[in-house]
Order: C-alpha cells, then sequence, then structure tokens
C-alpha cells in the first residue's frame, strides 16, 4: 500500500520526495482535481491521502471509501471555511494553529488528528511556505504514529471565502490596514492588494511598515475595458 499527496499548489516541491526518505513509504503526487477520481485511487492502492494545499472539493467518492486528510489554517472549530489566511489576517490575528483533520461531507467539520502552532508574521508567500514545513512534520507524525481523530468540539465559526475585489485598499484609513492587505495577498497565484483610478489599475506587493508609512512594489497597468 501507498500514501497519496494531493497538493494544487506546490510551495514545498519536494515534498513528496522528503516524506518517502523520511518514512521508506510511496507517495503518489497529483496537482489537479482531474487526477483525484477513484480509479486512480484504486489502481494506485492508495491507504490513505494527504491534501496539504487543496482547494477543490473532494468526492465523497473518495472520502468514504479511503481516510483523506485535509490541512486547515484555523484552530477548528473557529475558522471554517474560504481565505483562512486572509480571513486571520484582516481581524488583526497573528498566531494559529494548523489543524490535521479528516475529511468528512460537512466543510472543515471532521476530527482533528494534530495541532501545531503557525506565525502569521510575512507576507503571504512566506507563511504559507512555512506552513508547508509544518506540514510535512505533521504528516510523518500521522504516518508512524497513526494517532487517533479528535471530534472538534465548541462553536464554529465560518470564515467567508475571499473574492478579489475584496483586496480594494482605497477606504482603508489605517497604514496597519494597508500593510496586512498587501502583505496578505502577496503570494504566487493570488490577486494583489490594488487602487483603481478612471484608467489605472495599482497592485502592490513586498510591503515593508516603517514608521509613518508603508512602501511597497507598484505595477501600474491600464484598465481593461468594463472594469
Amino acid at each position: 500500500m501507498s500514501f497519496l499527496l494531493a497538493d494544487s499548489r506546490q510551495w514545498r516541491p519536494q515534498m513528496a520526495e522528503n516524506l518517502e526518505l523520511r518514512t521508506g513509504k510511496r507517495f503518489h503526487r497529483l496537482t489537479s482535481p482531474e487526477e483525484l477520481t477513484a480509479e486512480n485511487v484504486c489502481a494506485l492502492q492508495i491507504e490513505r491521502a494527504f491534501f496539504p494545499h487543496w482547494s477543490h472539493r473532494i468526492p465523497e467518492t473518495i472520502f468514504t471509501k479511503i481516510d483523506c486528510v485535509i490541512f486547515h489554517m484555523t484552530d477548528l472549530p473557529f475558522g471554517r471555511g474560504g481565505s483562512p489566511l486572509q480571513n486571520l489576517i484582516v481581524r488583526s490575528i497573528r498566531q494559529t494553529k494548523i489543524c490535521a483533520l479528516r475529511c468528512v461531507a460537512e466543510l472543515d467539520a471532521g476530527p482533528v488528528y494534530l495541532r501545531r502552532p503557525l506565525s502569521l508574521d510575512g507576507s503571504a508567500q512566506e507563511i504559507y511556505v512555512a506552513a508547508s514545513a509544518i506540514i510535512e512534520d505533521m504528516i510523518v507524525e500521522i504516518v508512524q504514529r497513526r494517532p487517533q481523530p479528535v471530534p472538534q468540539t465548541g462553536t464554529p465559526t465560518v470564515f467567508k471565502r475571499r473574492q478579489p475585489a475584496d483586496g480594494d485598499i482605497a477606504a482603508l484609513c489605517e497604514l496597519k490596514k494597508v500593510y496586512d492587505f498587501i502583505r496578505m495577498l502577496d503570494a504566487d497565484g493570488y490577486p494583489r492588494a490594488f487602487l483603481e483610478t478612471d484608467g489605472l489599475r495599482l497592485e502592490f506587493s513586498r510591503a515593508r511598515l516603517s514608521g509613518e508609512q508603508v512602501m511597497a512594489e507598484v505595477t501600474i497597468t491600464r484598465k481593461s475595458h468594463g472594469k
């Protein structure tokens, strides 16, 4: 039997190879939802599937047949739902937990195998890379120790998935909020924090808060018709 590593955001491209070296087990990696089929899982003889950074629904035909472990960047049941990193930062939260939990039909409601601390300082890119290293360690621990998952307790708080338009910083007045908006969206594949004029769009990255100013790189483009 072998393990599956489903990762649509490759913050740690060598994770599958690292896991094989650290556990002595075979890890098959896939990166798209089209590859995640019951037929593939059966053909590969998968014992358990891990989903480090996966923004797609896991089919019921998968999670009802094998144990699927997902990783969520909040201290569940607080913060179920979409865009956990961004929703934490806009709430001025500086520390969180990564939860490894079993996938069930209800979103982010499964029992939890492990919880590990994560700092939310730095850019989104830096946080995701740091989280990936922690998740790799968690996967090794689950494979080797086989902990039993513990049901979540308490009243759930559900986050709403943030949209690209939510990155508009025009209405912000506090410099710390501007800095947080820029850094929480500063990662590969994410829409940047932005400002727009009648004809131009300004997108920001690499923010630094220094005294009474925020310094950042800006990319300026012409607005497309209809925007």
